[in-house]
């Protein structure tokens, strides 16, 4: 059974950090292209970043710079967001995306706010 489960989310201020997890089971994640969406109240998901099995990442305008995609696929595939200088309008729920050949699936997301 295809699982992704996020980890990580919290209250941050301003200028903090956070670092999100996504553990990925039940399919060969390591050759699959995985990414972070994020959804605001009222809003559709909106892509975040990118991570290709090749190891290149791929960013939204909107965090280039800040935020940093990457995985280890050391035993299940684990994905990770490292998310620094946050800012009021990255508070949302985070959610790991796999773009497997069934289909896309979802994690259950984890929410990240930030306070000014």
């Amino acid at each position: 059974q295809v699982q992704l489960v996020e980890f990580g989310g919290g209250l941050v201020q301003v200028g903090g950090s956070l670092r999100l997890s996504c553990v990925a089971s039940g399919a060969a994640f390591r050759t699959i292209v995985m990414a972070w969406y994020r959804r605001t109240p009222g809003q559709e998901r909106t892509y975040v970043a990118r991570n290709f099995p090749s190891g290149i990442t791929h960013y939204a305008e909107s965090v280039e710079g800040r935020f940093t995609i990457s995985r280890d696929n050391a035993g299940n595939t684990t994905l990770y967001l490292q998310m620094n200088s946050l800012k009021p309008e990255d508070t949302a729920v985070y959610y790991c995306a796999a773009f497997l050949p069934s289909g896309t699936r979802w994690g259950q997301g984890t929410q990240v706010t930030v306070s000014a």
